[in-house]
């Protein structure tokens, strides 16, 4: 796979990996996340306006993956990674991590952040198994997060157990 910045016409393209990736959920009874729509077109891209918007594509140069990030705090902040279903269990959503880690590292971020649901196997488990993440108390997130949490409760995620995890870079 190779990562590379999204492109405008690509945005749609991020719309349907989402939607496809959410899919899952619904085999775990959480059917509201399938159902949620991903980010409008408007607000992917402002990430691509800001640089912080990736895409890992396939030998055809088909995005198949994409991240997308949000300075918080002075970290950068995981807003969504998602992989389309058929390039799962490959480590691409891996990869588009550690090319944001090595962003951050170049310009001197300290950490990556997310939030994510703690007993969703590909969520929370993965993230601290695989990919370096550990889960933050709430009691120490930073203004940024807590913003963050406040917005997703609001939206009604809280329904399942989340948490706010980070990775020293």
């Amino acid at each position: 796979m190779h990562i590379r910045a999204v492109c405008l016409d690509e945005l749609p393209v991020l719309q349907d990996i989402e939607r496809a990736a959410g899919e899952c959920f619904r085999d775990i009874g959480m059917p509201e996340i399938a159902e949620d729509e991903p980010l409008p077109l408007g607000e992917l891209a402002r990430y691509h306006d800001a640089g912080l918007a990736w895409v890992a594509v396939n030998a055809a140069d088909v995005p198949v993956a994409y991240l997308i990030a949000d300075r918080v705090d002075g970290d950068l902040h995981v807003e969504q990674v998602s992989v389309h279903p058929d390039s799962a269990r490959r480590g691409v959503g891996r990869s588009l991590l550690d090319h944001l880690a090595d962003r951050a590292r170049n310009e001197g971020v300290p950490a990556l952040t997310l939030t994510t649901f703690t007993q969703v196997p590909w969520n929370a488990p993965y993230y601290a198994a695989r990919c370096g993440f550990r889960p933050v108390d709430d009691r120490e997130l930073t203004p940024g997060l807590r913003k963050i949490r406040e917005r997703e409760a609001a939206h009604g995620l809280d329904r399942w157990p989340r948490c706010c995890m980070r990775r020293g870079l």
